[in-house]
């Protein structure tokens, strides 16, 4: 295989896991003081050294309880007066949202400069 196209397809493959955490990310962020929300994980299984390594991907929730606020007024309240929060941490979402952004970045210049060699090996055979 070419090792252009290689490098090229495994940062198309590293983008698109990173874009999946960035959704991830920003639906848990916008859930945050949402109550009885559960946070959302991706689960990552690698599928080997294919391109497509990181082609399995699925949500799961995180099942950890959520911090209870005593709030008898509250429409979601239970018997007790208690509303069972939301598990998401604002800053952690936040920190993975970051550190996802650079990756995807990082990917991003890793696809350009593969395509830059690219060209510049075409135009050299041209010659």
């Amino acid at each position: 295989m070419n090792p252009l196209k290689a490098i090229m397809q495994q940062a198309v493959s590293g983008m698109q896991l990173e874009s999946q955490r960035i959704i991830v990310a920003a639906e848990n962020i916008s859930n945050v003081d949402t109550p009885g929300y559960k946070k959302k994980m991706l689960l990552i299984e690698p599928q080997g050294t294919s391109a497509d390594q990181f082609a399995a991907m699925k949500q799961i929730l995180d099942e950890s309880p959520g911090q209870r606020d005593y709030n008898p007024s509250h429409p979601m309240a239970d018997q007790d007066g208690y509303v069972t929060m939301s598990n998401v941490s604002l800053i952690m979402e936040m920190a993975d949202l970051r550190g996802a952004n650079r990756t995807y970045e990082a990917n991003l210049n890793a696809f350009q400069q593969a395509r830059s060699m690219y060209t510049s090996l075409l135009d050299i055979l041209r010659r």
